[in-house]
């Protein structure tokens, strides 16, 4: 996901603010002065920061993190002049200075609207059967105003008075996963109370709810590498089993450990590839498709056994199901997708980067080997991906 560049301070900054938010309504939980909502605990006030806001205006972020850090400076003072025999005096006048002239910007500008899910998280990791039941939930009771490939063009969209926002875009990276939940179980309004999208909560339970937008992500990651070459979400590598040889199936992390993941859509009658050392490989094959004996002692034989995998790849990498067969997508050490090569490619190289971080804009690391894929593989170490939400990409 590409975003304005933003210094390393900043981005640890609005992390700070998003994880202190979260911290505040699990801290009140606990201490039962708040409810829950839908199972998990409810944020309790009618605003929050607008980390998104935030997130596209570098100067707004300055103001606020100078404003907070001089209130930060008046407290300790004002603490010093309540403590202290000597200075009393001082310390509170400059306590009461300090918070007076602290460069706070009008709260229009840096709070925002919340509901009592915003700071949820989907409890259960993303998943290829929390993808592929989103799917057909999506099918069901989005797709008709939404379409199928999430663009907001579906056969009852020009029928309704504004027309539906397109998720191929950076739009689910720009809410908080809570918010998003909310507006499928509750729809949302438009500025004169008019709805816009009906809620789904008699129909879709939470974990319904977590499953589509899992799908979302899945879409959104898919339509963005057809239209743009690149992922506007993040999405990380989904849970899955594993199965090697004659071993019992295990989960994806167990297996993973750590590494990084080729993933190689195995084609009917195509032998696996050599494993390399480089990372460890996946095999992926469609459903009812077995996989042709190893031609080597070092061939890959790791497949994954989850039913549907295929169908979730497919989505993830935007393509049609029929045609997944040859690509490979690369997991970095963290578990996140970050690069996808096509069928019939040449080999590995830095236009295979579909996942970027902010250091996009500045020259790739360079091989002392000149090997595009060692390349590759530096720079996806060196740019890691960071926690997503509200804005706050990678």
């Amino acid at each position: 996901m590409n975003a304005p560049p933003f210094a390393d301070w900043a981005l640890v900054f609005l992390q700070g603010l998003y994880r202190a938010q979260l911290a505040l309504a699990r801290v009140l939980h606990m201490l039962g002065l708040t409810g829950d909502a839908d199972g998990q605990a409810a944020w309790p006030w009618a605003h929050r920061i607008a980390l998104e806001t935030l997130r596209i205006d570098a100067g707004l972020t300055r103001q606020l993190a100078f404003a907070l850090a001089a209130t930060a400076c008046a407290v300790v003072l004002a603490c010093v002049a309540l403590v202290s025999r000597k200075g009393r005096f001082a310390s509170a006048i400059a306590a009461l200075a300090v918070a007076w002239f602290a460069p706070w910007p009008p709260s229009s500008l840096w709070l925002s609207p919340a509901v009592p899910t915003s700071f949820q998280r989907d409890p259960a990791p993303f998943s290829v059967s929390n993808v592929v039941r989103g799917a057909h939930l999506y099918t069901q009771h989005c797709a008709a105003c939404h379409g199928a490939d999430g663009r907001g063009e579906g056969p009852l969209a020009a029928t309704l008075a504004h027309w539906p926002p397109t998720f191929a875009g950076a739009l689910l990276a720009r809410r908080l996963d809570g918010e998003l939940f909310w507006r499928v179980r509750h729809g949302t309004r438009d500025e004169h109370g008019v709805s816009t999208m009906p809620g789904f909560a008699a129909t879709l339970g939470p974990q319904d709810t977590w499953a589509v937008l899992d799908y979302l992500k899945a879409l959104s990651a898919g339509s963005g590498a057809r239209a743009e070459g690149a992922w506007p979400v993040p999405v990380p590598l989904p849970t899955l089993d594993v199965r090697c040889g004659d071993a019992a199936p295990q989960s994806l992390e167990h297996w993973r450990e750590g590494q990084r993941v080729r993933i190689v859509a195995l084609a009917p009658g195509v032998a696996a590839p050599p494993e390399d050392p480089r990372w460890q490989t996946l095999l992926v094959t469609a459903r009812g498709a077995s996989m042709p004996p190893a031609t080597g002692t070092r061939a890959a034989n790791c497949v994954a056994s989850t039913p549907d995998a295929w169908l979730a790849f497919a989505t993830i990498a935007g393509l049609a199901p029929d045609a997944l067969g040859g690509t490979q997508l690369l997991a970095d050490r963290r578990g996140w997708l970050r690069a996808r090569a096509l069928p019939g490619s040449a080999g590995w190289s830095d236009a295979d980067l579909l996942c970027r971080s902010d250091a996009a804009a500045r020259p790739a690391a360079a091989s002392a080997t000149g090997d595009p894929l060692t390349a590759l593989l530096l720079r996806v170490d060196t740019e890691p991906v960071r926690d997503v939400q509200a804005g706050l990409p990678h």
